[in-house]
């Protein structure tokens, strides 16, 4: 499934965060931005096979940032 990610400098950490909006906790770290979209990716992946193994339903991508929604 195609999920936004946001990704973010976070002063704090000295590094890049990237989250999930739509997959509660789904966060990671990286130096660099590209860094952090790996790092999601690989979050995202566990995130969804520790749910779907807890039978804990996969939410489908809804978020969507303000810039992209109409009117």
């Amino acid at each position: 499934m195609d999920y936004h990610i946001n990704i973010f400098y976070s002063e704090p950490d000295e590094g890049y965060i990237a989250d999930i909006p739509d997959l509660n906790g789904c966060t990671a770290f990286g130096k660099t931005p590209a860094t952090a979209l790996e790092e999601v990716q690989v979050v995202k992946e566990t995130w969804i096979k520790a749910a779907n193994d807890a039978n804990i339903p996969v939410p489908p991508p809804r978020y969507r940032p303000l810039i992209y929604q109409g009117g």
